[in-house]
């Protein structure tokens, strides 16, 4: 399977939608893609739908810190949605619940 990034931006919230391997292979299309959405006016939040995603490695981990902080420094809320199954296993061991809002 391919693995895909795109975004879209709806007045203040704007969708980082990725699907496929969510790996270090992606790292310029993501980096790219957050870029164009921080760097847009206006957004308030952002939500990072994984649900097409079937897989996640720790630079993807690393990935997501990294757009936490930059989003934070911003003062947009980042939010994690459609975590399931190996997906949600990862970001449970590795305590994003406590860092990241998941649904």
């Amino acid at each position: 399977m391919t693995s895909a990034v795109n975004h879209r931006i709806d007045d203040n919230r704007a969708t980082l939608a990725l699907s496929g391997r969510f790996d270090f292979s992606i790292h310029r299309d993501f980096r790219k893609n957050y870029e164009d959405i921080l760097g847009t006016s206006g957004v308030k939040e952002l939500l990072v739908d994984l649900d097409k995603v079937d897989y996640i490695d720790s630079s993807a981990l690393g990935m997501l810190l990294l757009l936490r902080e930059k989003a934070g420094s911003q003062n947009i809320q980042l939010k994690l949605a459609n975590t399931r199954g190996a997906v949600r296993q990862v970001l449970e061991v590795a305590n994003f619940g406590r860092l990241f809002d998941i649904a």
